[in-house]
């Protein structure tokens, strides 16, 4: 009898917990309310959800206008490009020998896009907007060209791949604002 009490209690605790737990979980996922400008951004994009979350992981984006977006947003792309770099190295040192030639051309490609989105930075500091998305398509094409060097193996860098196309997409769509304004 005092299995089945305990148990019971146990489960009645574990229930009770997750009633109030998940209220809580769900809103802070919906706490984001997304200003008029990055709905009209994130809605021209594949991943609504990963637009608003990159975007507003930087505190400017709440108050920013266009310009401040397309430095939140082009800023995220460097930083990704510039991380992914930085693990292409790591991964060099101890590469196996099948890995090496892959990773080099990673090396090359992330090379490229990390040069490529500080134009980007450039041109917005200087008003010419008109290479915005052209210099963004060259960065998420290097992460193409990346994956594609790992086809047939499992590449270690998917994710810093699937990322940087993502915020490149995004930065495509923020250098719409000014060419078509």
């Amino acid at each position: 009898m005092k299995k089945v009490t305990y148990s019971y209690l146990c489960l009645s605790l574990f229930l009770a917990i997750s009633i109030f737990i998940q209220p809580s979980y769900a809103a802070a996922t919906t706490a984001i309310q997304p200003t008029n400008l990055v709905k009209k951004v994130c809605s021209q994009t594949s991943n609504y959800n990963f637009c608003v979350e990159t975007l507003y992981a930087d505190p400017r984006t709440p108050e920013a206008d266009r310009y401040v977006l397309a430095y939140v947003i082009f800023g995220s792309a460097y930083q990704s490009a510039t991380t992914t770099h930085d693990r292409i190295n790591l991964l060099l040192k101890n590469a196996t020998a099948s890995q090496m030639p892959r990773l080099k051309r990673c090396d090359r490609d992330y090379t490229k896009a990390v040069s490529k989105l500080p134009e980007a930075h450039d041109d917005l500091d200087s008003e010419t907007f008109d290479s915005l998305a052209k210099l963004s398509r060259i960065a998420s094409s290097a992460a193409d060209d990346c994956e594609t060097s790992f086809k047939g193996t499992r590449s270690p860098l998917t994710a810093n791949n699937k990322g940087l196309k993502g915020l490149c997409e995004i930065c495509v769509v923020v250098s719409k604002l000014f060419v078509m304004s």
